[in-house]
């Protein structure tokens, strides 16, 4: 086969780069190596920046987005069982869009198939080849058949645990990452939220995090040690520690029910320096990872999508190729800025290990301080709504 960009990796940023350039006329090819269905049963961010919003609307992917979604005009930050209102809306003039990224995928898929764009499931084996001159290939297998597809430029948006960062030699590349010290133990479950808004919450027994993705469907974390069984949680032992962690009004009118899905995740910032090397560039979490406290994963690849998009796009319209020489940049720039809103986040809101009571109180004043500083709370919508592009 032969095409103009060859995209790896079948998530929402390689299908959503596949859109925009198929309706700029850029021919793509997407290789993904799970099947439709396993893409579409993982359960993952369901917060949108606005940019990500008007993105999704850029490649005809609004509609179902505005008529099923949850628009936030702000959020709730509670410490020790008492919380306040940041309003983005009247901060910023910009809300977020609360749509689950499994719908974001959905909509892709069916817009791909609506253009006949080509998405090749369940492809083995995928490898980028002579990314470094002027003729990259990737080979693939399928069906017990080994394909070749030549190409003018690589896409790698096949995640953290994806082949395109390893293609970059180790004496190119450079990673900057912090582990930190405990995980989120999640539960899904069919029962109205206990808020219409996120209610993120610092407590001395950990954090925890009231969220949505639908009228009656409810999505809570707390903070548990990253290596607890998960049989040690039960539904009964997960609603009881919620409640003791969230603001007591909050507590009072929270509905329990069975989970749905049950799951404990680690939390990382995860940096990886450049994202462009000679034809292949990286995007979304094949180059970062951040803890979802400052829910930017998904909008962070949404934005690399938008710059390697802008890029492209004026490489084979103009023939100008500044945009692809500065990507990784122009990327990282962004990038930065967010892995320091999450890390920024996640040590506010989390009880750590090795914390003191000073630690603890210093967060709660910070928190406090946030309560009362028209400015901080700016500052903080400003990160959360998304920087612009």
């Amino acid at each position: 086969m032969r095409t103009q960009v060859c995209i790896i990796g079948g998530g929402p940023a390689g299908l959503l780069l596949s859109q925009l350039l198929h309706r700029a006329g850029i021919d793509t090819v997407v290789l993904e190596r799970r099947s439709r269905a396993y893409v579409l049963s993982r359960i993952r961010a369901g917060v949108l920046e606005w940019g990500t919003v008007k993105l999704l609307e850029s490649a005809g992917l609004g509609q179902r987005m505005h008529a099923e979604g949850y628009v936030h005009d702000g959020t709730y930050l509670a410490a020790q069982n008492r919380g306040f209102r940041v309003d983005f809306k009247a901060l910023t003039g910009t809300p977020v869009m609360v749509y689950g990224q499994t719908e974001v995928t959905h909509d892709l898929y069916d817009a791909r198939d609506a253009m006949d764009g080509v998405v090749i499931d369940e492809a083995e084996g995928v490898t980028p080849h002579d990314v470094d001159t002027d003729a990259p290939y990737v080979t693939y297998t399928k069906d017990g058949t080994e394909h070749r597809i030549d190409c003018d430029f690589v896409a790698g948006c096949d995640g953290y645990h994806g082949v395109s960062r390893q293609t970059i030699p180790a004496s190119v590349l450079r990673t900057f990452e912090r582990v930190y010290p405990f995980g989120w133990l999640g539960v899904l479950s069919e029962t109205p939220p206990v808020s219409h808004e996120l209610i993120y919450a610092n407590h001395a027994r950990g954090f925890a995090l009231c969220s949505m993705r639908n009228a009656n469907l409810s999505r809570y974390y707390v903070q548990a040690p990253v290596d607890d069984p998960i049989e040690k949680w039960s539904d009964d032992a997960f609603w009881d520690e919620l409640r003791r962690r969230i603001p007591e009004d909050a507590a009072d009118r929270l509905v329990t029910g069975p989970s749905i899905e049950k799951s404990i995740a680690p939390l990382r910032s995860f940096v990886a320096e450049p994202m462009r090397w000679g034809r292949l560039f990286l995007v979304g979490d094949a180059a970062h990872i951040v803890p979802p406290t400052g829910a930017k994963g998904l909008n962070l690849a949404m934005s690399d999508v938008h710059y390697l998009f802008e890029a492209l796009k004026t490489h084979y319209h103009d023939g100008d190729a500044a945009g692809i020489e500065g990507y990784s940049e122009t990327a990282l720039a962004r990038v930065w800025k967010a892995i320091r809103f999450s890390w920024w986040m996640t040590t506010t809101m989390h009880r750590f290990p090795d914390q003191t009571d000073f630690d603890q109180r210093i967060q709660e004043t910070e928190i406090d301080y946030l309560e009362g500083s028209e400015t901080a709370q700016r500052s903080m919508a400003e990160n959360y709504v998304g920087l612009p592009y």
